[in-house]
């Protein structure tokens, strides 16, 4: 048996991306035992995969966690976090380690100097540098994210109430300046000629109130009202996810749906793009403004006070591409 952990705290979409060197480290490493550190906040993001064997959840004293996890007797780490507490966990454990480019130092010349020295390589296939020594290789069957057995009844009811082909829009994004504005996502909702579901998390629901209010009756409001997994079960049932760069992007991508990506601050040479087939996504950006990116991150108000890397974007391309991907009918 090898005896593998897996680092990565957080955030839900940063955890979705880990997924594919989970289940090949668990099925193309003999007897391999997969376990995965996270913050309890983020259990849920991984608690239904049948690839990880254990998960361990990150004690606020750190000590604790190291305890728990020495007593493991792990074999090696794989670091997908690599960040100061993931460097101080790996140290006291003092096992071989191994974990992947994380390009700082190329971002931060993009964001502060425009100089782009970014690979043309998703973060995926960059996680999967770690687990190269192994020979583990990319299958290509994407992303996981895996549901409970039993369906949530608020979510469930959602999509028995809504006609088919329907739209899910995400609201809300940890940072501001990565968030669709309010004006933007009532003209969305409004115009889009399908029932749409908007789904979000207790912090975006009275946004998603007022979007709901303002666009229209095809539009059901269910922001902060089912859990993630209710969340994900709507997007699972959906034709078309018109998503800011968000957790709930990459569990679209999971379900291998037709996405619709607004950037705002962040681009998708970052390298976390949507991780599906070409024909299931288009980003949406603005190209061309010298502010962009202003950070890897976001910020709680656009730096510039024009938000155009958001507010430019234009809402007849987003129709166009929601048109374009219910004519397919392959949802």
């Amino acid at each position: 048996m090898v005896k593998f952990l897996v680092i990565r705290f957080s955030s839900i979409g940063d955890i979705v991306l880990t997924t594919p060197v989970i289940r090949a480290l668990k099925q193309q490493v003999e007897e391999a035992e997969v376990h995965f550190l996270v913050k309890p906040a983020f259990r849920q993001v991984v608690e239904n995969n049948p690839y990880i064997d254990k998960i361990h959840v990150l004690n606020e004293r750190l000590g604790d966690t190291v305890s728990e996890l020495y007593n493991e007797y792990f074999d090696y780490i794989i670091d997908l976090q690599k960040n100061l507490r993931s460097n101080r966990i790996k140290r006291r454990l003092g096992l071989v380690s191994f974990t992947f480019p994380k390009l700082n130092y190329a971002k931060w010349l993009l964001v502060n100097f425009g100089i782009n020295k970014l690979p043309d390589l998703h973060i995926v296939d960059r996680y999967f540098e770690a687990v190269k020594i192994f020979d583990v290789t990319n299958d290509g069957r994407g992303l996981d994210f895996f549901l409970p057995a039993e369906t949530e009844e608020s979510a469930a009811n959602a999509v028995r109430s809504t006609e088919n082909p329907f739209v899910v829009f995400v609201v809300g994004a940890k940072h501001f300046t990565k968030q669709i504005p309010l004006e933007k996502a009532v003209e969305i909702c409004r115009l889009c000629p399908f029932p749409v579901i908007l789904v979000g998390g207790p912090a975006d629901a009275e946004q998603a109130e007022e979007i709901a209010r303002q666009s229209g009756e095809h539009v059901l409001n269910m922001a902060g009202k089912c859990s993630l997994h209710g969340s994900a079960y709507l997007i699972s049932k959906c034709a078309v996810v018109v998503t800011p760069d968000t957790g709930m992007m990459h569990i679209a991508a999971a379900f291998q749906k037709n996405i619709v990506s607004l950037w705002g601050n962040t681009i998708p040479a970052f390298g976390m793009f949507p991780y599906v087939d070409k024909s299931r996504r288009v980003e949406m950006e603005v190209t061309g403004l010298k502010c962009r990116p202003c950070t890897k991150i976001g910020f709680s108000k656009c730096p510039k006070g024009h938000f155009r890397c958001m507010n430019d974007i234009s809402i007849i391309d987003i129709m166009n591409t929601i048109t374009k991907f219910t004519e397919n009918k392959v949802y």
